[in-house]
């Protein structure tokens, strides 16, 4: 997948709520210095922006920093811990909120991530007998060997995991309002299953929501694919007899349209970008930070610190990066932990809990009522097989 991180997560399995949750500290340059810098042009503003980078670079390595360069921070909350934000959201509130997602949401699912050792899907290549761990998602390994995909498909097929907490929590932020849009690299499908309606939902690499024959082209639904899966027959184009293949972005493919035009508008006003369960290392979707404006606040929920600028902290000149532990922080925020702990958390503190709890057992019934008498394919026969609604 061209954002194949899309089940990434460096998920979050952690034992729970963490005693004190962490505060991650952030710097970009300040509104007026940014300003400065932008309007410079020509040669001579280059280089002084270079020098500049430089200096700071030099000042931060060595401690060579002024008295000057020690001024207090314009914050956009006072307190940049999650404590704080909390106490700003209930006191002030939100009112154009995108989050974005990796595998790490949903993981308390049952759902594996790819990259974790041993654990991950990534590390069972062999049992595919795959080249290498990504190979089960190159478009030209799949048209040369599909069977390894399906195999998997197969394991992660909608229907067969509940949502989470987490997935929840982001469709209470759409009943109250509040939800902007919602981007994800998960191709499992659960923020549908939550209920999150389609309007509000970027699926960066795709879903097995829709299929199109390679060849030709051709359309096929979810229900159509899903017999051709679970009786392990390869789905076959009735019209011109290629290989026909979810809409699930592979290695060589472009990302959806939507991931490309939704943003401009989804950042313009947004005050709060909520990054959940992600490791913000595969591009394009990492990006996505970059699209908040200095005055949105950014709260990361992962088990692992991410974001960080990949080399120093001179050479994210423009504030980009999630810079934890930098003094001159004015807006990040993070809750290292379980991504479940973390929306509880921000549930409990905002006196959501009820709200969050009713919405989970609702969806929970519903889901229920639907497998209750659910259709199974085998080739070309259907069976009716009566699901068992006790949770494991």
């Amino acid at each position: 997948m061209s954002d194949s991180e899309e089940n990434e997560g460096k998920s979050d399995q952690s034992d729970g709520l963490p005693t004190k949750p962490s505060t991650l500290l952030y710097t970009p340059t300040s509104k007026s210095a940014a300003t400065a810098t932008d309007t410079d042009s020509g040669s001579q503003g280059e280089e002084d922006g270079t020098v500049d980078m430089i200096r700071r670079f030099f000042s931060q390595t060595f401690s060579l920093t002024s008295d000057n360069e020690c001024a207090v921070v314009d914050k956009v909350i006072p307190e940049l811990t999650f404590e704080g934000l909390s106490m700003h959201w209930r006191e002030n509130g939100f009112k154009n909120i995108v989050t974005m997602v990796g595998a790490g949401i949903s993981t308390s699912a049952g759902i594996p991530d790819f990259r974790s050792p041993g654990y991950g899907l990534y590390s069972n290549q062999k049992q595919h007998k795959l080249p290498h761990p990504t190979a089960i998602f190159d478009v030209d390994n799949f048209q040369k060997n599909p069977a390894p995909f399906f195999e998997l498909a197969k394991e992660l097929y909608p229907g067969s995991f509940m949502p989470t907490p987490a997935h929840y929590f982001v469709r209470l932020l759409h009943e109250k309002g509040v939800l902007q849009r919602h981007y994800t690299q998960n191709i499992d499908m659960l923020e549908r299953l939550a209920g999150l309606p389609e309007d509000k939902l970027i699926e960066a690499i795709g879903s097995f929501n829709t299929n199109h024959c390679l060849n030709c082209k051709q359309f096929y639904d979810m229900a159509w694919m899903k017999k051709k899966i679970f009786s392990d027959a390869l789905p076959i184009c009735e019209q011109c007899k290629g290989l026909v293949k979810p809409d699930i972005v592979f290695i060589g493919e472009n990302l959806p349209d939507k991931f490309y035009s939704c943003p401009e508008e989804d950042f313009k006003e947004c005050d709060l970008l909520i990054i959940m369960g992600t490791s913000l290392e595969m591009q394009p979707f990492a990006s996505l930070i970059h699209r908040a404006g200095p005055r949105c606040i950014r709260l990361l929920i992962n088990r692992d610190a991410v974001g960080r600028a990949s080399f120093a902290p001179w050479m994210d000149a423009n504030g980009e990066a999630l810079l934890y532990g930098e003094t001159k922080n004015t807006r990040d925020v993070a809750f290292l932990g379980d991504c479940d702990a973390g929306v509880w958390a921000l549930a409990e503190a905002l006196g959501w809990e009820d709200e969050l709890q009713q919405l989970i057992s609702k969806g929970q019934r519903e889901l229920d009522e639907e497998k209750d008498n659910i259709v199974v394919y085998y080739g070309d026969e259907i069976q009716t097989a009566v699901i068992d609604s006790a949770k494991k």
